[in-house]
């Protein structure tokens, strides 16, 4: 077979599963809404069970539900007979995946969701099965064409996109933001672009807050010993008034100022730009690039006039974040 021919077979199966979910799109009703509401007021587990490809497709829309904040697993089908079923309570939701919805493995676990009571959305795409008959919620994903006219292609695609948009819709309806996000990702360049401000931020005595009447030759000595390049001046109430760097220090004595005896307040900017602490830390950077700066004093958003914190440019590259 020539090579180019190749080529005209991945189109042709890419085409079919376009086909796949331009249909599953449009068939699209009240019953997903249904399906939704369900999954975010489940106060237990969220189950998911199918045979076969069916099966791979239900562990990966477990794992997406899971990663937004609905608890998740997958149940084996083959397993389920020999005491698996045991692990399904009355509290639980179960999603059954299956294209014929007659599939013998599964029709132990319907008659056991019907027996117990315990609710179960079928995505399916026949009618006349057992398992559209049986379910609470029925989420009726269109009859296909497969590529190579057998192998379950399209009608996995469909399965798979409904269990992605079953989840998105879910987290969007319980508000799962991303801080919630973070939390449950924490590793890898994922996790490093959800880091907020709070994260690496300085905080407490490794602040380097001065007063602003305090005079430079006192200064110079806090900001030799805290080593950011930085100084955050307060007034007598604790409230952020400034900020010097250490360039502002170098511009002042090159005017030939009598920098020992000046003031904080005399030389500071006032107004310091600040950024909120449940910021992510890639919009810190992002600021700073743009400012042309190298430190932010950080602020809770309750009160934005007192300094929490100080996050330097360093602290950001060192997270690996760019």
């Amino acid at each position: 077979m020539k090579k180019k021919k190749f080529i005209s077979i991945a189109k042709d199966v890419i085409n079919l599963e376009i086909k796949a979910l331009q249909k599953l799109k449009s068939s699209i009703n009240a019953s997903f809404n249904h399906a939704v509401i369900q999954i975010a007021k489940c106060q237990s587990k969220v189950i998911l069970c199918g045979v076969g490809k069916s099966g791979l497709i239900a562990s990966k829309i477990a794992a997406t539900l899971s990663s937004v904040g609905t608890a998740s697993f997958t149940l084996s089908a083959s397993d389920s007979s020999h005491g698996d079923l045991g692990s399904i309570s009355k509290k639980d939701i179960l999603i059954l995946i299956s294209y014929s919805g007659q599939t013998n493995e599964l029709k132990n676990i319907i008659q056991y969701a019907n027996r117990n009571k315990i609710f179960l959305i079928g995505i399916v795409s026949k009618k006349e099965s057992i398992l559209y008959k049986a379910s609470d919620i029925k989420l009726l994903v269109p009859q296909v064409t497969e590529s190579g006219g057998i192998v379950p292609t399209s009608s996995t695609t469909a399965q798979l996109a409904i269990g992605d948009a079953l989840a998105i819709a879910t987290m969007q309806y319980k508000k799962f933001s991303k801080l919630d996000f973070k939390k449950i990702h924490p590793a890898g360049n994922l996790g490093a672009q959800l880091i907020t401000v709070e994260d690496i931020m300085l905080t407490g005595k490794k602040i380097p807050f001065v007063s602003e009447n305090l005079i430079m030759k006192k200064a110079l000595k806090i900001l030799s010993e805290k080593k950011l390049g930085v100084l955050i001046a307060q007034d007598k109430q604790k409230k952020t008034t400034g900020i010097i760097t250490d360039g502002q220090i170098r511009r002042f004595n090159q005017r030939k100022k009598n920098l020992q005896i000046s003031r904080v307040k005399d030389i500071m900017t006032k107004n310091p730009i600040c950024i909120e602490k449940d910021a992510l830390a890639v919009k810190a950077l992002a600021l700073m690039n743009s400012k042309k700066i190298t430190s932010l004093c950080v602020y809770n958003k309750k009160n934005k006039i007192k300094t929490i914190g100080v996050i330097h440019i360093h602290h950001i590259l060192q997270s690996n974040i760019s």
